[in-house]
């Protein structure tokens, strides 16, 4: 089965807040003098705003802003480099640019200071995904140091991407963290129909939405056929082969399931964004299975994970599909030959460059950093070399599981040898060319799409009609009956239908 998308996009805004060549500034300013004793204290108790006097982002003064710590294992009371949550509209309406948070996570457990940015930079090619860069912060006039700056999933970020903010909306993530003895991961498996059976693995983020969580699971556990009512399985197909090939265990894929939100779109599908990337490329240990202890079981992970393990059924149920597993093997070839696979002699990749001049970006900001939770050595090294750790974010930063920081590159590289070396990945793939719409300008219209396809045995093209539309599946077939011409000519057709289109397809 082959698909070919034709895609409707809205271009959107250019924010220099989340420029990539430009690292932010972010002046807080507290008028009391114990604010950090205050903010240990929210944390540890109702997870509070403490009011700040002003926020300065840029050179842009806010006066009464809502200030917190956030984070799981990457705060600690007793570290001067705690995680940020800012909201500038805790106590008055104003926003930077059209943002009201601002997410500031402190690069724990990552020793190339690298891991979130380029993480949302892959992902933002293959599926809606933060927008993500850097910022220095300082506090009553004192440098706390560099810090990634990553685009907040609120319901802002799901207006802008997604269409719409009123539906269902849930954060995949317990509500009291995760950690080694959690029993509650919110993993999609069917609980029954008791919504308080759910709480305990997800955070509702709408008003509404626990029965529609509960139909979600119990159609993907016993009518896995008629999912596509309920979820977006392409853009989630997109996500394991993202997870999987990147090695990024601290998400679904991984031993806690988690660090992913839920968005009900307009059409009823859930759509999948992913966050939390500070421990991809080999950082999180724990698959959930088994615990990948050194570099060459990262490299080797099966490209199948959890593929028989019911305790993961976004995972099971889809790839048990026939279509949706080849969907799933195409998507993984892609994402590993456009960013891994050498490129311009054996020792580059598109992934090395980017690296390396994300390095040359942050360099002088990485050295200013007088509280960085790893060192400057490490930052310089863990490019293409494995840092040593003493496990559980220390320095060196090995995420759970214990074990070293892995070499970017040289996990990548040899990552990317490994899967495209499989067979599952090194078979044949199909060719298109000559595609054409022949679909009459002025609407509702039929039509027919073409394309000259080879190597496949079957054709399919999906359509939608508006950017937040359900996409409709058409066969595609080369029978000369379906505007293809003659039959067997290698040209395949189908006709189709739209009734409106309120965006260019390309």
């Amino acid at each position: 089965a082959f698909a070919l998308l034709f895609l409707f996009s809205s271009t959107l805004k250019s924010q220099s807040f989340y420029d990539i060549g430009t690292i932010q500034e972010i002046k807080i300013v507290f008028s009391q003098s114990n604010w950090d004793y205050m903010l240990d204290t929210a944390k540890a108790g109702d997870e509070s705003y403490l009011m700040a006097q002003t926020v300065t982002i840029n050179g842009t003064v806010f006066d009464s802003v809502g200030v917190k710590y956030k984070g799981n294992s990457t705060y600690k009371a007793n570290q001067t480099k705690n995680p940020w949550h800012i909201e500038l509209d805790t106590y008055k309406p104003q926003d930077y640019q059209g943002f009201k948070d601002i997410k500031l996570s402190n690069v724990a457990k990552d020793p190339s200071f690298l891991r979130e940015v380029l993480t949302y930079e892959v992902a933002r090619k293959y599926m809606v995904a933060p927008r993500s860069n850097y910022a220095v912060v300082y506090v009553n006039g004192s440098q706390i140091g560099l810090y990634s700056n990553s685009e907040a999933i609120s319901k802002t970020f799901v207006k802008l991407h997604l269409s719409s903010n009123t539906e269902t909306f849930i954060k995949c993530n317990p509500p009291a963290g995760a950690g080694p003895g959690t029993t509650d991961y919110p993993n999609l498996v069917y609980e029954g129909t008791d919504s308080a059976d759910y709480y305990a693995g997800y955070e509702l983020k709408s008003d509404h939405g626990w029965n529609d969580l509960i139909a979600f699971t119990d159609t993907l556990k016993n009518h896995v056929a008629a999912i596509e009512e309920f979820l977006n399985v392409d853009q989630t197909l997109w996500m394991h082969a993202f997870n999987n090939g990147l090695v990024n265990l601290d998400s679904y894929s991984g031993g806690f399931a988690q660090n992913y939100y839920l968005y009900r779109m307009e059409n009823g599908q859930f759509y999948p964004v992913v966050w939390d990337m500070n421990e991809s490329f080999g950082q999180f240990s724990m698959t959930g299975t088994i615990s990948l202890t050194n570099s060459t079981s990262k490299v080797q992970m099966t490209h199948l994970l959890h593929s028989n393990d019911a305790s993961w059924p976004l995972i099971q149920k889809l790839l048990s599909v026939p279509m949706y597993k080849r969907m799933y093997l195409a998507h993984l070839k892609t994402i590993i030959t456009e960013n891994f696979s050498s490129n311009s002699g054996a020792n580059a990749s598109l992934f090395y460059n980017r690296a390396q001049a994300l390095y040359s970006i942050i360099d002088n900001a990485v050295s200013s950093d007088p509280n960085k939770l790893t060192t400057y050595a490490q930052f310089q090294s863990n490019i293409t070399n494995d840092v040593s750790s003493g496990g559980g974010g220390g320095p060196g930063g090995g995420g759970p599981g214990g074990g070293s920081s892995p070499g970017l590159k040289n996990l990548m590289d040899a990552r990317a040898t490994y899967l495209l070396g499989l067979s599952d990945l090194s078979a044949t793939q199909p060719t298109i060319s000559n595609v054409v719409a022949n679909v009459p300008g002025t609407l509702p219209a039929s039509g027919f799409i073409t394309a000259n396809v080879t190597n496949a045995t079957a054709v399919y093209v999906h359509v939608r009609d508006s950017i937040d539309g359900r996409y409709m599946r058409y066969e595609m077939y080369d029978d000369g009956q379906h505007g293809d011409g003659a039959a067997n000519d290698g040209v395949f057709g189908t006709s189709i239908y739209l009734q409106s289109v309120q965006k260019q397809f390309y």
